[in-house]
């Protein structure tokens, strides 16, 4: 019969159908992420009604009624801040714009933010019809060129961040999973080796590449971006060790029982999607409800993400940013403890 001729094709493709379905790492790709991708950025990027705009009245002379001004206008926020914080909040994008009082009015914005040029028209347009009658405030602008203000400033720390909890995690996680598979573990449970000293020096032997990870990622970024590192390079070493030791006991404990490289790869994606998403790697967590944000803010990824571009855009010291190391430390050891008291030789 003619249709037995398309049999072996029939068969074939129901063979590959099989495969994928019993792949549960194919299935968490093919069909998961995506679903929960769109709903994470649906919840960042919401259709939400019309938002206040947070602008800044550098303090002075005339500072509060301008504060006054925009409070009755529909769609700012003033807040009246020291020169210095008013600087470092139009720098990283806390305020789209700064009024600073005086004759001329002078409009403090950043040219290469969209939402800084449109803040310093709709201010202008509040301002002058506070006045009572049309451009009755003489003003001038001022731009913002500092660096450390554009999103690829933005972006690097997240980066750098993202590329650490990747490499921690895979590179533990993968290692053990296949030592385990082909026998390497139930060697040394033979050995007087502790579990605790395995799994201590695997932590400590991602280290190795960490030095180059960070290196090229902030060298290029600066040699071709002119990306910032305000902080020093010990200060961003301490954090992104500290960071790759957490992501690395975090590994151990997603292949503390894992037997198949397919198994420990669907359990690492449940683990880091979520980070990913949710970490402020390519858009801040701000954009995420209020009700999610403790959840959000306790995060490794995002105390890692905060504390690397506190350091590179800020400056920070390591005792400024004392409460993301602390939050990334404790995860760090949360998840060595559990893995050493669950961790399976076999």
């Amino acid at each position: 019969m003619r249709f037995l001729r398309y049999l072996p094709v029939w068969q074939l493709s129901l063979t590959k159908a099989r495969e994928l379905f019993r792949e549960p790492e194919a299935l968490f790709w093919v069909f998961v992420f995506p679903v929960l991708l769109a709903l994470a950025l649906g919840i960042a990027f919401r259709s939400r009604g019309p938002e206040e705009t947070s602008i800044g009245v550098q303090r002075g002379e005339g500072a509060a009624a301008i504060e006054r001004a925009l409070e009755k206008a529909e769609g700012f926020r003033p807040a009246v801040l020291d020169p210095d914080e008013a600087r470092q909040r139009l720098r990283t994008g806390r305020v789209a714009l700064v009024v600073i009082p005086g004759k001329p009015l002078t409009y403090w914005y950043d040219p290469t933010r969209q939402e800084s040029d449109a803040a310093r028209r709709a201010v202008n347009d509040a301002l002058q019809r506070d006045a009572g009658r049309v451009d009755a405030i003489a003003v001038d602008t001022r731009e913002m060129n500092e660096k450390g203000s554009r999103y690829i400033d933005f972006l690097i720390p997240g980066l750098l961040g993202m590329n650490i909890m990747g490499t921690g995690m895979w590179g533990i996680g993968f290692y053990i999973v296949t030592a385990r598979q082909k026998k390497l573990l139930k060697r040394l449970v033979a050995t007087p080796m502790r579990r605790s000293q395995f799994l201590l020096g695997q932590i400590l032997g991602r280290l190795f590449l960490l030095v180059f990870e960070v290196g090229v990622l902030v060298a290029f970024a600066t040699l071709f971006f002119d990306v910032p590192l305000r902080g020093s390079w010990v200060t961003l070493g301490l954090v992104s060790v500290l960071g790759a030791m957490t992501f690395a006991g975090m590994g151990l404990l997603v292949a503390s029982r894992a037997k198949t490289v397919e198994g420990v790869s669907g359990l690492m994606n449940v683990v880091m999607m979520p980070l990913w998403i949710l970490s402020g790697i390519f858009f801040s967590t701000s954009r995420f409800p209020d009700a999610m944000q403790p959840v959000v803010q306790a995060l490794p990824l995002t105390a890692l993400n905060d504390a690397l571009r506190e350091v590179m855009l800020d400056g920070a010291s390591l005792l400024t940013i004392l409460d993301e190391v602390a939050l990334t430390a404790a995860w760090g050891v949360a998840a060595f403890v559990v893995a050493l008291a669950i961790f399976r030789w076999r």
